[in-house]
Order: C-alpha cells, then sequence, then structure tokens
C-alpha cells in the first residue's frame, strides 16, 4: 500500500481539494483509497458530506477501534473524517512515550488499501510528525506565487529534518503547483521557477477554477461535479502521473 500524505505548512494552497480529488481519482482507476483527514478543521467531511459512525479522533481516544471509523462513500473510496476534538486527542498522543509514531501504530492493522492519501493540517505539530512517521511520501501542493515558493522550501526542508532527526525517511515525491492562472505574470514566472528547480518531481500544474470551489458545497468530488471542467482535467493529469510513477 502506498501511503502519501498531502502536506504543506502554508495554508489555503489546495491541500483539501487535493487529497480529495486524488484519492476520488484513484478509486475510479479501480484502486482501493482510504482517505485521512489530519485537520482539525474537519473539512473533508464538510467537503463529502460524510455520514459516519466515528472520526479519528475516537480511534485515537480508544473510544473506537480504527476500522469502525472507515465511511464507504463511493465504489472503491473510504473515508476517515476529524472534527474539532482531534485537538484534544493531538493533547492525549502528547502525553504517549511513542507520540510521533501514535497513528503509525494505530494505522498497523489498516492494510487492505492500494493507497491511503493523508489529508494533514497547515501547522507543523505533532499531528503533521505523526502523517510523515505513517507515510512514504509527501506530496506537496504549492500556490503560483511568491510566498507559496518560500513556503515550499521551508516544507521541504521541514521533511528532511524529520528525516534526520526522528528517523522518517519520508520521500518527497511530487510538487504539485496549484492555484495556476497563465494570464497573471507572476503565476507563470513562479510556475517556470518551480519545474527548473523540481523538475524532476513537479507535476502538471492546477488551474485555477471556480468549478474546484463550487464542488465541496455539493459534497462531490469534480469528478462527479463537474466532470468536464478545468479541474477534472488536471486531476485527472495528476492521478495519470501518480500511477506511472516508480
Amino acid at each position: 500500500m502506498r501511503r502519501i500524505c498531502i502536506i504543506n505548512q502554508k495554508g489555503g494552497v489546495g491541500k483539501t481539494t487535493t487529497a480529495i480529488n486524488l484519492a476520488a481519482g484513484l478509486s475510479r482507476k479501480d484502486r482501493k483509497v482510504l482517505l485521512v483527514d489530519l485537520d482539525p478543521q474537519g473539512n473533508v467531511d464538510t467537503s463529502l458530506k460524510v455520514k459516519a459512525e466515528g472520526d479519528l479522533s475516537d480511534a485515537v481516544m480508544g473510544n473506537q477501534v480504527i476500522q469502525q471509523c472507515i465511511s464507504n462513500i463511493a465504489t472503491n473510496f473510504f473515508v476517515i473524517t476529524s472534527k474539532e476534538s482531534l485537538s484534544e486527542a493531538e493533547s492525549f498522543m502528547a502525553e504517549h512515550e511513542n507520540r510521533k509514531e501514535y497513528l503509525k501504530k494505530l494505522f498497523e492493522s489498516v492494510n487492505d488499501y492500494d493507497f491511503m492519501v493523508v489529508d494533514c493540517p497547515p501547522a507543523m505539530g505533532l499531528l503533521s510528525q505523526n502523517a510523515l512517521s505513517l507515510c512514504g511520501e509527501a506530496f506537496i501542493p504549492v500556490s503560483t506565487d511568491y510566498l507559496g515558493l518560500e513556503g515550499l522550501k521551508n516544507m521541504i526542508s521541514f521533511i528532511q529534518r524529520s528525516n534526520t532527526h526522528n528517523g522518517t525517511s519520508v520521500k518527497i515525491s511530487r510538487v504539485i503547483p496549484t492555484m495556476y492562472d497563465a494570464r497573471n505574470r507572476i503565476c507563470k514566472d513562479t510556475l517556470a521557477e518551480i519545474q527548473t528547480e523540481f523538475s524532476q518531481i513537479c507535476s502538471y500544474p492546477i488551474r485555477i477554477n471556480s468549478k474546484l470551489k463550487e464542488a465541496p458545497k455539493y459534497g462531490k468530488s469534480i469528478f462527479s461535479y463537474a466532470a468536464s471542467s478545468r479541474g477534472s482535467k488536471d486531476y485527472s493529469q495528476l492521478v495519470e502521473e501518480v500511477l506511472a510513477m516508480k
């Protein structure tokens, strides 16, 4: 099973949008996918209108076994949601000796999937550290502007430090330019710089698209909401890139 965390300490770069549509897109390619929300804001639940019997905080606190918190929302598409109580669960995790690997232990029995996609919070706290221990790969969405590029460099440094000091071995396997507007010079310049500096791992850009913003209102992925939109085409391209990776 490939475990991929969608991570960036900078907010507003399209992490949740990327996590949802990557997971949904992979499930449509006959891959069994589990999407895990590690953000206490609970945007995955809000975006997909999941009717879950339990969430990640219930599993962390020991109120439910992890399998009881998995919801099947479409063919091959499974989700573990989160809510504000995950912040309390994070404090609970902090009290344990293996706090940075708490989720890795929790998910040991969850292995009947082709992909696990983990949506991380916009902070480099204990939850994100656990995501890096749990996952073998990191995908970093980065907005195509100057601050986005700076945030990308900081994020890469954080992952490298984690690998050195925490014994993780996370591979940064994809940088995903988001919110790209070809009419905007700063977007074009930033994309060119990302493509030059990270040529081996830079994905096709995700263009700015109103349908991507509308889809969560209806509880749908971009593929279900607007299959012919630019957003659908761009995330389809990302899915193909991921499937082609060795």
